[in-house]
């Protein structure tokens, strides 16, 4: 199977789960519990999504000026700074440790 077909794959396998979404009666995504899994799922997903683009590098950990700099973020964050202060502090810390050769 070739790269493209691959995408083309997913592709339709992402139109069609997006369709069979629209053919779920709504009355069973307002229940309580299904609305708590999708705000958890969404949750999970985005940290996971973090985690691996702080830590990793191809099929290897790396431990790098990307932890201290999501470090401050989270603290900003839970300081509830807006978002234009956590991203700059982000990568001002993440320069400065890298410019320090603190971290690579």
């Amino acid at each position: 199977m070739s790269v493209w077909s691959a995408v083309l794959l997913a592709a339709c396998i992402c139109v069609a789960l997006k369709a069979f979404g629209y053919l779920i009666p709504a009355h069973l995504l307002e229940a309580p519990r299904p609305a708590r899994i999708s705000d958890l799922l969404t949750v999970a997903l985005l940290a996971a999504l973090v985690a691996v683009q702080t830590l990793g590098n191809g099929q290897a950990v790396v431990v790098d000026a990307r932890i201290p700099a999501v470090l401050v973020a989270a603290g900003l964050l839970y300081l509830r700074q807006s978002f234009l202060v956590v991203v700059v502090a982000a990568a001002a810390v993440a320069a400065l440790l890298r410019w320090a050769g603190w971290a690579a």
